[in-house]
């Protein structure tokens, strides 16, 4: 299976690892791996290539992550990556997300000019193949800011977990000839209702009153999809089509958007089984509200008392 490792830097795209040009690995992967998916998998903010401690590469986007920090999951082998070479194109994006929030929100910017140059050096390789995107937290900020310098039809299915962007700057890449053909999974949770809280005090938005994406998008375009994993309701749905997903246990969490078990199954559903899963399908089952902010972080506990002890029955 052929897995690149990329970072977007101030001098453009450049392969994370010495070896063959960048248009060399794409045209050797893609040859590799004929018709099969291509996902691009984006980081979100605190990682940095150039830090040892905070590089995605040897983290989140390797097939063998390091074994110090419980985050550093592989996401392209829960993905399905790393076990036959025919399976498909795995691609990290590596971007500079450290520093301040204001800082790193503006270089996602910056990197969504570079991945729009690997989506499009991968579209002129293979020009019927589209890409499929996973992206953390600022790694929507990413995409987006990709989506207006690419042509339609060149990006698949997006997955958006716990996004940290606006709602407004969701519905402005939706009306790109990208974005009106691509299909998008919005995965929400009240778990992080802090940091999309933190995002809208923190980073001024293009519009007045914007919301972040935790909060859904009210919107009817038939090519985006709100699930919010912690809520009852959802999980129950998503059961019911064959995806058991564990309930969360935290009240707060950054990171539960893919450390929760049955995620990453679902999300290689959809990438690599998408007729099993297709948009409409999802949106009939699922419940169509959210749960509103803040009703995870001051819901009630729930006491669990211990059963009565049953008495020894007389002889």
């Amino acid at each position: 299976m052929p897995h690149i490792s990329l970072n977007a830097t101030a001098q453009g795209l450049t392969p994370a690892e010495p070896g063959p040009p960048l248009g060399h690995r794409l045209a050797a992967a893609l040859a590799a791996a004929p018709g099969k998916p291509v996902v691009v998998m984006i980081h979100g903010y605190r990682y940095a290539p150039h830090r040892p401690h905070a590089n995605p590469h040897t983290h989140i986007l390797a097939l063998q992550p390091r074994l110090d920090c419980r985050k550093a999951i592989s996401w392209p082998r829960h993905l399905g990556f790393g076990r036959s070479p025919d399976e498909g194109v795995a691609i990290g994006f590596g971007w500079q997300a450290n520093g301040s929030l204001w800082r790193a929100y503006h270089v996602a910017e910056q990197a969504g000019q570079a991945l729009a140059c690997l989506i499009g050096q991968i579209a002129q390789i293979d020009p019927a193949r589209r890409v499929d995107v996973v992206a953390h937290s600022l790694g929507a900020r990413v995409l987006f800011a990709a989506l207006p310098l690419v042509a339609a039809g060149t990006v698949g299915r997006v997955i958006l977990m716990a996004g940290a962007d606006f709602q407004s700057c969701a519905v402005t890449a939706l009306q790109t000839p990208a974005g009106r053909m691509a299909e998008v999974f919005n995965i929400t949770t009240r778990e992080n209702d802090l940091f999309d809280a933190a995002l809208e005090l923190l980073i001024k938005s293009p519009v007045r009153g914007d919301r972040a994406l935790g909060q859904g998008l009210a919107t009817s375009a038939r090519n985006w999809l709100d699930i919010q994993v912690d809520q009852a309701r959802t999980l129950g749905a998503l059961a019911a089509l064959g995806h058991r997903i564990a309930p969360p246990h935290l009240r707060v969490c950054h990171w539960s958007a893919y450390l929760r078990p049955g995620l990453f199954a679902l999300y290689r559903a959809l990438l690599t089984e998408p007729a099993s899963l297709p948009l409409a399908l999802l949106r009939a089952h699922l419940p169509g509200a959210a749960d509103p902010r803040w009703s995870r972080l001051f819901a009630r506990p729930t006491l669990r008392l211990p059963l009565p002890l049953r008495r020894n029955a007389s002889s």
